[in-house]
């Protein structure tokens, strides 16, 4: 392990136990510890790049009190502009971030975004309710707009301050005003997130040791046997699952010895967005609880789901419920598509500017198209022993695909990634154009892009009702 890899274990190792002490602590109490410990880290961590993360939270504090109707917009504006500038700084004489800076700015950004939004719906609702003349409270909306202190304490608040997961700014407030934290279950839920982290890690190293991603940069490598070559993808992904696997139920369980993220089952929570449904626990009887507002990785269903769409959903769950809500519904297209393909983009520029994001994540939409007009113009045609050979098959398929994208990603360079790529002849490129053209050969691929994404398309369509509503609400009550 590379000695920065030493101190990313360090921290979460260090914030697991850390929580259940801020469970006995009274609410200022710990919003001012957690900010102290949080903007603590990042200093030791980024140093003199510190400056980057607080020059971000300033910028977006202006932009909402200077306008929050149109915060929103301007942050992600603003955040992601400053992202480039953050990425090509020695251009302009500045020193580099170290790779925490960029951590800690990546997660910065996601969570600005969110709190401009979260801001925005407060006064769209707060307008909403002077012009009803009734209450209508929207499910974890804030109940006031948040101070520079709580921006701050929040920006810098220590869980997960550099491996995530997100959590959007109502979250926390919940997390510093929880009445009762040391009766919410922390203990057993922990141990067991924790309980496969030593496997995981185990493995990472193992195979890792064996299957070295330098190797494939060498002219050795390309001296192999091309079953070989595509082997090797197969193992990269294998190391880089079982990576983040290790990282990620490692942050969950900081959340949860903390408490945070902690709301009733029949609240309905999503990762990322928090509470569903607004239910407010019962004192008389037993509650159930969980922690899926901060489950950021279903590692059984990364592996095993059959589709590549639904991988997506199962991986870096609460930054896909970022995606979702706030750059997907605000597609400049209308096509689901394009709209996928727009939010890959993003997804892509949020990761970084170097090639292999691209060529990886815009590879997503083409994986989907494939399995769409094979889904309608086989599988729906199969009788039922037919479709579960089929779905093993997509399995089988999918998991490939995500291999192949997988290489862009590690490999980062567009010529080590085209050059990999080439080596096993774009052979996921090719059976992706293959499907859809048998697809619409046999006439369903054409129906089956719309019928296909039914699910996807409904989920849009939803949040661009509820996008228009929020604007009519705020038109009328402006009037």
């Amino acid at each position: 392990m590379s000695p920065d890899e030493l101190v990313y274990l360090g921290v979460l190792a260090a914030s697991i136990p850390v929580g259940f002490l801020f469970r006995y602590l009274s609410p200022p109490v710990k919003q001012g510890a957690a900010l102290l410990l949080g903007l603590s880290i990042t200093i030791a961590t980024c140093h003199i790049h510190t400056l980057h993360s607080l020059v971000t939270v300033i910028g977006t504090w202006i932009i909402i009190k200077s306008s929050w109707r149109h915060a929103p917009a301007l942050s992600l504006s603003w955040t992601f502009l400053y992202l480039l500038f953050f990425r090509l700084v020695t251009k302009f004489g500045l020193p580099s971030p170290t790779p925490f800076a960029n951590a800690v700015q990546l997660l910065l950004t996601l969570k600005m975004v969110s709190l401009a939004n979260e801001v925005r719906s407060f006064h769209v609702e707060k307008k909403k309710d002077v012009s009803s003349f009734a209450k209508s409270p929207v499910v974890g909306g804030l109940s006031q707009e948040p101070s520079i202190y709580d921006i701050l304490s929040y920006s810098y608040c220590y869980v997960g301050i550099m491996t995530g997961p997100f959590f959007r700014f109502q979250t926390y407030i919940d997390w510093v005003r929880q009445p009762s934290p040391l009766a919410l279950p922390g203990l057993t839920p922990c141990l067991q997130r924790l309980k496969l982290v030593p496997v995981y890690g185990a493995l990472f190293l193992a195979v890792n040791s064996v299957f070295p991603l330098a190797y494939v940069r060498t002219e050795d490598f390309l001296d192999q046997n091309v079953f070989y070559r595509m082997f090797y993808m197969v193992a990269i992904f294998f190391v880089f699952r079982m990576r983040f696997y290790s990282a990620w139920c490692g942050a969950e369980a900081g959340c949860i010895s903390a408490g945070l993220g902690c709301y009733p089952e029949k609240a309905l929570s999503k990762p990322g967005g928090g509470p569903t449904v607004d239910y407010s626990p019962d004192p008389t009887t037993e509650e159930k609880y969980d922690f899926k507002t901060i489950q950021n990785i279903d590692c059984y269903n990364t592996d095993f789901c059959v589709k590549v769409r639904h991988g997506m959903r199962y991986w870096n769950m609460t930054v896909q419920w970022w995606l979702h809500h706030y750059i997907y519904p605000n597609a400049p297209f209308k096509a689901y598509t394009l709209r996928a393909g727009w939010t890959m983009f993003i997804s892509a520029y949020w990761h970084g500017l170097h090639p292999g994001y691209y060529l990886s994540f815009l590879t997503i939409p083409l994986c989907i198209a494939a399995e769409s007009a094979m889904e309608a113009s086989v599988r729906a045609k199969l009788g039922p022993r037919g479709q579960n050979i089929f779905d093993w098959v997509h399995w089988l398929l999918k998991m490939r695909a995500y291999d192949y994208m997988c290489m862009g990603f590690v490999l980062l360079n567009a010529t080590d990634t085209i050059n990999y790529w080439m080596s096993i002849y774009f052979i996921m490129h090719v059976i992706a154009v293959c499907c859809i053209l048998v697809g619409r050969v046999l006439k369903g691929g054409k129906k089956e892009g719309r019928r296909g994404d039914k699910e996807e398309k409904r989920e849009g369509e939803k949040i661009d009702n509820d996008k228009n509503k929020k604007l009519d609400f705020e038109s009328a009550g402006s009037q």
